[in-house]
This record gives structure tokens, C-alpha cells and sequence, in this order.
């Protein structure tokens, strides 16, 4: 009886694979020195694909469904094997199951900056990730071209490879695509659809299709973020000099007065009087250059007969009075704590008092 058993044994009566957790893509049913019975059953589950392996050689592809092995079921593998028509004898062939499934939520991104042709920045170099999914659609070209005769073959080691497809056509697909990358940032979803049709030929030359591809988000570097956020501040202002000198005087006496801070006492009292003085100075400076802008402009579209008459002489600056008082109050505060001379505090108070209108 033990040696019954021990010879029924040796042939496979069943061949099915139950697909495991670990994401395999290829799985090789272990043969060792057994053999297949003729009128043994194939199970090919939904989702799966069986293929016959003789000597090297592809021979029968199963989709979904269960076979009784016998010469009507493998016509290639019966002809390679020269059997008659009984097919009574036992066979020795390579079975590998593909896993057809959808392989959902693979992560791609640029691990540096790329760099592209923008229509409204010139060259800009980006950053950008999502995710895709695939399947395994052409078994027989899956096996040559990639998991070949290994045991098992996992989502994992496939991987980089596609990964580094998607990197490399995406230059390809933000060209195609014609837009700039404002509106490619606003609608990734074309961007995504671009990528994709510049992907389905470098998957199916794998046996594989892309079923899916999502592009999650797009950036710039922090240095070209800023450049952008500039770039978005004076298109508020349009072609509107007077708006255009506003905005950038408010960007630059900020960073002007804490430059100038840093520059004085450390923080001391005095350090903040030079970075209020400072950025006072910065606006009147910018203010004076608007004056002279808008004016020079305004004088060259006057008739040239206007351009020969006498100017009429400039009428004196003043301040308010309360404009005077706050700031010899300040000053006083200065003299007080020792930032200020009596001499140079009488000397700005003189020049206040001139300027009273």
C-alpha cells in the first residue's frame, strides 16, 4: 500500500495557483522530478493566465476556466511532443501562472527637478508625483521579455522599470500636451491623460497595459516659487506704473529697514531708530522716482510748443504741524536716552520748524 501511494505521487492530477499577499506577478508550479497525468485538470482562476513551457519554448496559453489535459487541449505541446493520438503517457512541462489583476496604487515621482520648455518662464525644472495602475495582458511576451524562467516573479522588481518609464516620457507628454505649466498645474487631469498616451507603447512592449494614471501634484523648486509668486503680484498690477512702484516699494522697505536694523546695534535702540530711517529713506527715495517717472512721461506726451514754456518755480515743501510735533517728541525721546545730541538735537528741530506750512 506504502508503495501505491508512493508511485501515485509522482504524477499531478490538478494544477492550480492560489494567488498570495505579496504582490507576484509570475508564479512557476513546482514540478521537481513529477510528472503531468494525461487527463489531469487545469484550473485557470479569474484574473489568471496558464502557460506551457516545453524545452524552452512556449507551447499553450489558458485564460480563465478548468481543462482536461489531453491532445485536444494542447495542440502545440502534442505537436512539439510528437504523441499520437491516444496521448496515453505522462509529460514533463514548465507551468507558470500570471496574476492579470489590476496592480493598483504604484507610486511615481521625480526625485530631482526636471527640467522643461515653459511657453511663459522659458526653461523651469519641476517636480512632480502620483500614482498608476497596470496588468499583465500578453502572458507569452510577459515570460520572454521580462520574468523569463524564475520561479516567481513580484510587483516589487518591477518596480524601478516602470518608474523610470514614466520619468523619462514625461518631458515628452508636458511638450505634447501644448500647455504651459500654469494651466498644467491647474488641470492636472489632462496633464495625466497626456502622460498615459505617451506610456501605453513602452508598457505593451512589456506584455503589460496601463490601466490608470493620476498626477497628484506639480511644483516648482522654493528659489523659482518665489520668482512665480513676483511674477503673479505684478500681473495684478497690469501695466499700471503707479501700482506697479506701490508694489514694489511695499516689497522692498521691509527687507531694506531689517537689513539696515541688523546693520546698527545689534537690536539696540539705536539699531531700530537706523532701520526706521532707513525704510522711511528707502520709500521717500522710490516715491521721488515715481514723481519723476509719471512726470517725465507725462512731459513727453505734451505738444512740443508746451516743452518751450518757462516752468513755473517750485512751490516750497512743508509738513503739518502735528507732523512736527510727533516728530520733535520722537526726537526729544532720542535726546533723552542718550541716542542724541543736545547740538544735533537743535539743529533737527531748526530744520523742522522751517518746513512748518
Amino acid at each position: 500500500m506504502a508503495l501505491f501511494d508512493f508511485i501515485k505521487k509522482q504524477f499531478i492530477d490538478i494544477l492550480q495557483w492560489t494567488e498570495d499577499a505579496n504582490g507576484t506577478l509570475v508564479w512557476r508550479f513546482p514540478m521537481a522530478e513529477m510528472e503531468i497525468q494525461n487527463g489531469a485538470s487545469l484550473v485557470v482562476r479569474e484574473s489568471q493566465i496558464a502557460v506551457f513551457v516545453n524545452e524552452g519554448q512556449v507551447a499553450d496559453v489558458f485564460g480563465p476556466g478548468t481543462y482536461k489535459l489531453t491532445t485536444q487541449t494542447l495542440p502545440v505541446l502534442t505537436y512539439l511532443k510528437n504523441w499520437d493520438k491516444l496521448f496515453e503517457s505522462p509529460f514533463k512541462s514548465d507551468v507558470y501562472f500570471f496574476s492579470t489583476r489590476q496592480q493598483i496604487d504604484q507610486k511615481w515621482g521625480t526625485p530631482q527637478p526636471i527640467t522643461i520648455r515653459d511657453k511663459d518662464f522659458g526653461a523651469v525644472r519641476l517636480r512632480a508625483f502620483g500614482n498608476y495602475a497596470y496588468r499583465i495582458t500578453d502572458a507569452k511576451l510577459f515570460h520572454t521579455e521580462i520574468s523569463g524562467t524564475r520561479a516567481q516573479y513580484t510587483v516589487a522588481e518591477l518596480d524601478g522599470q516602470l518608474r523610470g518609464l514614466v520619468l523619462q516620457n514625461i518631458s515628452n507628454a508636458i511638450a505634447g500636451s501644448g500647455l504651459p505649466f500654469l494651466d498644467l498645474a491647474a488641470n492636472q487631469v489632462m496633464f495625466a491623460d497626456a502622460l498615459a498616451k505617451e506610456l501605453q507603447p513602452a508598457f505593451a512592449k512589456l506584455g503589460l497595459q496601463l490601466e490608470a494614471l493620476t498626477v497628484q501634484n506639480l511644483s516648482l523648486p522654493e528659489e523659482l516659487q518665489k520668482i512665480l509668486d513676483q511674477k503673479i503680484g505684478m500681473g495684478m498690477v497690469g501695466n499700471d506704473m503707479g501700482k506697479f512702484m506701490q508694489y514694489q516699494t511695499a516689497q522692498a522697505i521691509p527687507q531694506f529697514a531689517a537689513a539696515a536694523g541688523q546693520a546698527g546695534s545689534g537690536g539696540s535702540i539705536a539699531g531700530d531708530a537706523m532701520g526706521l530711517g532707513a525704510g522711511m529713506a528707502m520709500g521717500q527715495l522710490l516715491a521721488q522716482n515715481l514723481q519723476s517717472g509719471l512726470g517725465g512721461m507725462h512731459a513727453q506726451a505734451q505738444p512740443a510748443a508746451a516743452a518751450a514754456t518757462p516752468a513755473a518755480p517750485a512751490a516750497p515743501v512743508g509738513i503739518s504741524p502735528d507732523e512736527v510735533m510727533s516728530t520733535l517728541e520722537k526726537l526729544a525721546d532720542l535726546k533723552a536716552k542718550g541716542i542724541l545730541t543736545q547740538e544735533e538735537f537743535d539743529s533737527k528741530k531748526a530744520e523742522l520748524l522751517k518746513k512748518l506750512v
